[in-house]
């Protein structure tokens, strides 16, 4: 956040997700303690008109501070099964909003239903997609992205499929940085006239529209993020859940698969085969039938709508109609 421009200051509580019994186990209470006056008198500092929060550890003792302080919040939470700092901290926060219209029921009223904000996508057209990206035209583009982690499982089933699927599409590959020299080493490995149809990027920043725009299949996590972008782009998923933290990514899935958008591949289960098999989409009539179900589910409005939200709370105007806001999370600002 320095480097951006952006000022950080940290509270004393840490990470709460200790698991083994140690001395952070007696340490973590009184931190959490020493941290509400910590945020209380940044926020007598600062004295924000509001305060927006993705619900993390750091939210609990900010958030109670503001409470005490009568300073307005808006919590987002964007698993479709909130995390134990979004349960212990949601009765805090003055509004809260979620991505998926099962959350609602998991916190208390008023919550409201925005989708999960995203970075603007589109319009652009595929050939000029494919050209911000280097990649050759006239080809499916399979996109594989497991967030912003290096997934080992992704990159393995990738060095075994991938002398298959460049004799089919181009694959654009997203690895992070501590997986880009092996994705190179591939690349190069692959004979010469087939290397200019596997592209791995360490990360693309802002051209990271122009490769969902320029794909027709995206094989990635279940982040939210990942899943409101590919619904806004209307592009078909083939979806490898994290298998840990509580199978929150499986639950966030479930709503792509179920309106069939999405194929689910377990983690255990995702390797070269099923990466070749993925591939035998392309050319037939069910990739058409899982973009349309994609885009019926997209909230591209979802960033606009919730800034709304929060300039309301600022304000100290009347909330928008949660009917209201729905809808136009469904439309591009």
């Amino acid at each position: 956040m320095p480097s951006a421009g952006l000022r950080l200051e940290r509270l004393w509580l840490r990470s709460l997700r200790t698991v083994d019994a140690s001395l952070d186990t007696l340490l973590d209470p009184l931190r959490l303690l020493a941290s509400l006056p910590q945020a209380a008198w940044k926020l007598l500092r600062w004295r924000p008109d509001a305060i927006y929060t993705t619900g993390g550890y750091v939210a609990i003792p900010v958030l109670a501070a503001a409470a005490l302080l009568r300073i307005p919040s808006l919590l987002w939470e964007g698993n479709q099964v909130p995390g134990r700092s979004v349960r212990l901290s949601a009765r805090l926060a003055t509004v809260r909003a979620v991505s998926f219209a099962g959350t609602r029921d998991r916190l208390p009223s008023p919550t409201y239903l925005t989708g999960t904000p995203i970075r603007a996508i589109g319009p652009m057209d595929r050939e000029e997609a494919a050209q911000r990206l280097g990649i050759p035209t006239g080809l499916p583009v399979l996109l594989v992205f497991g967030g912003s982690q290096s997934v080992r499982r992704l990159d393995e089933a990738m060095a075994a499929a991938v002398g298959d699927l460049v004799e089919r599409c181009v694959v654009v590959h997203i690895t992070g940085p501590d997986s880009f020299a092996r994705a190179v080493a591939l690349r190069d490995s692959l004979p010469a006239e087939r290397q200019e149809r596997y592209r791995p990027f360490a990360f693309l920043h802002e051209d990271m529209a122009a490769a969902l725009s320029a794909a027709d299949l995206l094989v990635g996590r279940a982040g939210s993020s990942t899943l409101a972008e590919a619904a806004a782009a209307g592009l078909p998923m083939i979806v490898v859940p994290y298998p840990h933290a509580a199978a929150h990514q499986r639950a966030n899935a479930a709503e792509l698969v179920e309106a069939g958008a999405a194929r689910l591949v377990a983690d255990e289960d995702l390797d070269g085969a099923r990466l070749r098999q993925a591939a035998d989409l392309f050319g037939g009539p069910d990739l058409a039938v899982m973009a349309a179900a994609a885009r019926s589910l997209g909230r591209p409005g979802a960033a606009a709508v919730t800034a709304d939200l929060l300039v309301a709370l600022a304000d100290g105007t009347a909330l928008p109609e949660a009917d209201v806001l729905e809808r136009r999370s469904r439309t591009a600002p």
